[in-house]
């Protein structure tokens, strides 16, 4: 009977409880009940679907012909013809004219001004404001595509250029002389909520205390903003443009819908033309290797925000 108790004690501990190991050996089996769905949902939705684009990108599957009954593996042919092809290259610096204006510069610049206006006491109708800032937000693709489209209309009843025709403006075709530009605009309007709400909620972990010492020392309003809070909520400004780039590359709908690549592929982003050669064109092939250049771009641009947003400041 002691020769027991003693092992008993032995295999708890010097203290009586369970050894590490066994505590491990204990938790593993809730711990895999509860992260095993999700990680069974990313598995399937995510890692394989890239895996077998991976495949596919170095053969030459296709929907029709004889492609499509016996693809063969080509290797890296699919992607010396992508990166020698003038419309995929084509397509990549729209894709970044594209992220740059409507993600990086619209979105991130007029959220970060919405956050820091509603943020200040002496702002009348907040409420009013925050709703109709995050409306956009809440409206179907289809149905803000749609709208901008009756807005955008080239006819004199569109809403634009009833605006401009207030000026003696004669009407435009928006969608036919600056098609891109339209693109941004509506872009950003759907983007700014996002934006607003994660800035608000980096604004509200700022301590009030460093605002007011820096204030008391006569610093502007400008110069609060540049050295005191900005420097504190890196990390969420990066954060948020990290997942606007990641969006706004794989954005397709609101630009099929307003413009479906034209006037003569002015608006054809990547997203865009992959879907042009997997299937309309109906080469899968091609358009998984253009999928997977995206995908590669869309990792070296997570990279650089990680690592941007572990600066020391």
């Amino acid at each position: 009977m002691t020769t027991i108790a003693a092992t008993a004690s032995a295999a708890a501990g010097p203290t009586g409880q369970a050894s590490p190991k066994r505590r491990r050996r204990r938790t593993w089996p809730v711990v895999l009940l509860l992260l095993g769905p999700a990680a069974l949902l990313i598995v399937v939705f995510i890692l394989a679907p890239a895996v077998y684009g991976a495949y596919l990108s170095l053969t030459n599957t296709q929907l029709t012909g004889f492609a499509a009954r016996d693809p063969q593996f080509v290797g890296v042919d699919n992607y010396t013809y992508l990166l020698s092809n003038s419309e995929f290259l084509a397509s990549l610096g729209r894709t970044g004219e594209f992220v740059l204006y409507s993600a990086i510069i619209g979105q991130t610049v007029l959220g970060m001004t919405a956050a820091v206006l509603l943020a200040r006491p002496w702002v009348r109708g907040k409420g009013l404001v925050g709703a109709a800032i995050l409306m956009p937000m809440v409206v179907p693709e289809v149905v803000a595509s749609l709208a901008w489209a009756s807005v955008l209309s080239n006819n004199s009843a569109g809403t634009l250029n009833r605006l401009t025709g207030l000026f003696g403006a004669d009407a435009t075709d928006w969608l036919q002389v600056v098609p891109l530009a339209s693109v941004v605009v509506v872009n950003i309007w759907r983007g700014i909520a996002f934006a607003m709400i994660m800035f608000q909620a980096a604004l509200e972990d700022v301590p009030g205390e460093l605002i007011e010492a820096a204030r008391m020392d006569g610093a502007t309003a400008l110069q609060i903003f540049r050295f005191v809070t900005l420097p504190l909520i890196r990390g969420p400004v990066f954060l948020y443009l990290l997942l606007t780039t990641i969006s706004t590359i794989g954005a397709f709908g609101l630009v099929y819908f307003l413009t479906q690549g034209g006037p003569g592929g002015r608006t054809t982003i990547s997203a865009i033309y992959i879907y042009e050669r997997a299937l309309q064109f109906s080469q899968i092939g091609i358009g998984s290797a253009a999928s997977m250049i995206l995908l590669a771009l869309v990792l070296v641009l997570g990279l650089v925000y990680v690592r941007l947003a572990k600066v020391e400041v």
